[in-house]
């Protein structure tokens, strides 16, 4: 070995002793922090902004997406030392929702599987699991509707989202595509990937299920199948890859919310997500509009859903640039309020980063 290589070597095991001291002196105060405020010990108003501080800090060479990764790291195993945040997802493991609540909570959470949607919420209605991690719209098939159902009844509060590039793989117990019989999947991800299935795999039979991780289940016990799924679940149950990103849209992207007992507070960078419905009245959409452009909000979503009151009336979701605590989000919802006929706000929240 090289005296140079020898240098080297030392400065980075130097480093190396510097940086388990400060984690640790990191860890303790984050212990004192725990120790003085009240309420949820996850805050993700506060994590976000230390996301942001550092990535317009990071000079490289580190890509910033590794530096991310390691703090979510780092905030989750400082997070443990009070205790494991619980944390509810549609399961089984090795799902899009699994990958999703771990990008946002980090691998010291307990990750809970759920079933369905539905269970998700009431595992953190009924206080089960702090949060929950539900997926709402792809960039390619649209929104989950099932998701703005039980947004429209349960008490809980949007607290966070999650931006998740989502990557197909098709892979089957034998990985030999002779031996395809039924292709097994979600149905937003048989949708993703229609044309691509058109093209290579016509005459199969395709299967939607409960959730992709769910169809790579049922593919490990049956040879003449083959399942949707991401490389997670392929590692999980087993599974011979046949084919990668097989979805139609390279930048194909799936939201996810958070969900909780409690609000986010003001991030610096934040959405807020609510939904109305007007009377029926002349001009009703375009009054429910005027607010917004009078205060300066912007709007970065909206769309229409029937509502189950009657025939022809529509409910609609809406996501605006800001916190309702800010000033002009705040006067602007109080005059939508007003002039809807119906109105629910689902909760302020820091955007998410793909």
């Amino acid at each position: 070995m090289s005296d140079q290589l020898k240098q080297f070597r030392a400065r980075i095991d130097a480093l190396d002793d510097r940086i388990v001291d400060l984690l640790n002196e990191r860890a303790a105060l984050a212990q004192e922090i725990g120790h003085t405020k009240s309420g949820a010990k996850y805050r993700p108003e506060r994590e976000a902004q230390v996301l942001r501080r550092l990535a317009g800090r990071n000079r490289g060479p580190l890509p910033g997406t590794a530096l991310a990764r390691l703090y979510v790291e780092i905030m989750s195993a400082c997070r443990g030392l009070e205790g494991a945040t619980r944390v509810a997802y549609l399961g089984p493991q090795g799902t899009f929702s699994e990958e999703a609540a771990d990008k946002q909570f980090g691998s010291h959470a307990e990750l809970q599987p759920c079933a369905s949607i539905d269970e998700v919420f009431r595992q953190v209605e009924a206080e089960h699991a702090g949060y929950g991690v539900v997926p709402v719209e792809n960039s390619t098939e649209g929104s989950i509707g099932r998701t703005h159902d039980l947004l429209l009844a349960t008490p809980l509060r949007i607290c966070g989202e999650v931006l998740l590039p989502v990557h197909h793989c098709l892979m089957s117990k034998s990985g030999k595509p002779g031996s395809i019989k039924k292709i097994l999947s979600h149905s937003q991800s048989l949708a993703q990937c229609h044309e691509w299935l058109n093209r290579g795999y016509p005459a199969v039979r395709r299967m939607p299920v409960v959730s992709n991780a769910e169809a790579a289940r049922l593919a490990a016990r049956d040879a003449s199948a083959a399942a949707i799924a991401s490389k997670t679940a392929a590692s999980v149950y087993k599974l011979k890859v046949i084919a990668s990103n097989i979805e139609d849209e390279p930048q194909n992207t799936t939201r996810f919310l958070v969900l909780s007992t409690h609000d986010a507070g003001p991030s610096g960078k934040d959405k807020t997500s609510l939904v109305l419905s007007t009377r029926n009245v002349p001009g009703a959409i375009h009054a429910l509009l005027t607010p917004l452009a009078a205060h300066g909000v912007s709007m970065s979503r909206l769309e229409s859903r029937p509502a189950r009151t009657g025939r022809w009336e529509y409910m609609f979701f809406v996501d605006l640039e800001g916190h309702q605590q800010d000033a002009n989000v705040a006067q602007a919802l109080k005059e939508l309020q007003a002039k809807a006929a119906y109105f629910k706000v689902f909760g302020s929240y820091p955007a998410g980063a793909a």
